[in-house]
Order: structure tokens, then sequence, then C-alpha cells
């Protein structure tokens, strides 16, 4: 099994250990401050109920994407972060 697999493996045991779902979740990612790596990362979330905080660096060369969103089960969160793998240059927190 590779990294990724036993990473997402291990996220998926403690996401459903410590949520009863549908659950709250906080997704924060950092991308560059270009308009289309932002959009690319609101465009994962493209369902209702969903609240997107972006927050600048001081150089304002990068931004912080935080989304607080109603999850209803521990796949669907690791769903968004495999997608999210996709967007060049994003860091995952």
């Amino acid at each position: 099994m590779n990294n990724r697999a036993e990473f997402y493996e291990k996220l998926k045991k403690k996401l459903d250990e410590s949520n009863i779902f549908p659950s709250e979740y906080l997704f924060k990612f950092i991308v560059s401050s270009h308009e289309e790596k932002i959009k690319q990362v609101e465009d994962l979330f493209d369902f209702k109920g969903v609240v997107i905080t972006k927050t600048s660096s001081k150089t304002g060369k990068f931004t912080s994407v935080s989304i607080h969103v109603t999850m209803k089960e521990a796949d669907d969160i690791i769903f968004i972060y495999k997608e999210a793998e996709k967007i060049e240059g994003i860091i995952s927190l």
C-alpha cells in the first residue's frame, strides 16, 4: 500500500472515531493568491451551506482558504482532499 492510501485510511479511521455524521468539518488550504487557484478550491465546494473565508498572507503571495461545511460521511471528506490534490501547489492543513 502506498503512503497516500495509508494516509487516507488512517484519516478515515480518525474521522469515524471522532465524529458523528453528518458533521460540520473545517477544511483549510493554502494556495497561491492567483484568482484561478482560489476559484479551483472554491469549486470543490459547489453545494449549499458552505461558508468560505479567505485570508491573504502578509506578502500577498498566498491565500488561506477555510471552508466550514456539513459533510455526510468520512468518505466525502476524503474525496474532497483527493480532488484538492489535483490543484497545483495546494497545501492541505
